[in-house]
């Protein structure tokens, strides 16, 4: 058996040591015994081939992986890799990079609980997706979730419902939000550089201005002033418009050829 742990902040590995099979506090625990059950219930119906590589996280430094580690052992993973001290909601994490980085081709990712690997269920199903197109089946303990089996598949497709519907209440929530805001007037987008004072001043100017040196006036970039002066000439054409002072430096466009005067 081999533990690969990660503490935060110092990233060092963690210090596991081995709990023996024969201590009261192992097998009789209940997650040993129900690491046992689903090992029953995965015997009679697939016969892994592969090596089975583990995974632990705790949110804090207080936080003991000990019945994780335990757990895993009994569920028959060869390497474990742990997290210390980070959160659920976070998946760049050295442990679970590395534990990905090891998987091959017929090996299965364990973990003893769900939220061990992480909280947001649609970057569960990602993640459960990224190891599938891999060839890895994914094993999780006390949720008795196991892709090496029909009923475990039938359960993934379940959560991936749930995610897809969880997407589709988000972004609803998020239209409507936005809808909201834009019925009380409010701006979305980026901030505008130019205040719509600024602009009427920056439209006088180019007039007998080159737009450089409009643009060096406002501290923005030249492109800039010619969208904002291309939207107010849209906007407000007048009749006879008087012509914009061009730069020396700029090209002209593609695809255009100058007169001979």
């Amino acid at each position: 058996m081999t533990f690969i742990g990660y503490r935060y902040p110092t990233n060092q590995p963690v210090n596991h040591r081995r709990h023996p099979c024969h201590m009261t506090r192992a097998p009789y625990s209940p997650a040993i015994r129900r690491v046992r059950s689903s090992q029953r219930t995965d015997s009679n119906q697939t016969t892994p081939a592969g090596m089975r590589i583990g995974y632990a996280r705790v949110s804090t430094e207080e936080q003991n992986l000990r019945m994780q580690t335990d757990a895993l052992q009994v569920a028959g993973c060869e390497r474990i890799f742990t997290d210390q001290g980070v959160s659920g909601a976070d998946f760049c994490r050295p442990g679970l990079d590395a534990a990905l980085e090891h998987l091959r081709p017929g090996d299965a990712l364990v973990v003893w609980r769900l939220d061990r690997l992480g909280r947001s269920l649609t970057r569960l199903v990602d993640l459960i997706n990224y190891l599938a197109r891999r060839e890895v089946d994914f094993i999780c303990v006390m949720e008795s979730i196991n892709t090496q089996s029909p009923g475990g598949v039938l359960v993934f497709h379940m959560m991936a419902a749930l995610a897809e519907f969880e997407r589709s209440v988000i972004s609803e929530r998020t239209r409507a939000g936005l809808a909201a805001a834009r019925a009380q007037g409010a701006q979305l987008g980026r901030k505008r550089a130019l205040s719509p004072t600024q602009s009427k001043q920056a439209v006088q100017l180019a007039r007998t201005l080159p737009l450089t040196e409009v643009a060096r006036r406002f501290s923005v970039h030249p492109r800039t002033v010619k969208r904002m002066l291309l939207a107010h000439s849209s906007a407000s054409p007048s009749p006879d418009p008087a012509p914009l002072k061009r730069s020396v430096c700029e090209a002209p466009t593609k695809g255009t050829r100058r007169r001979n005067s």
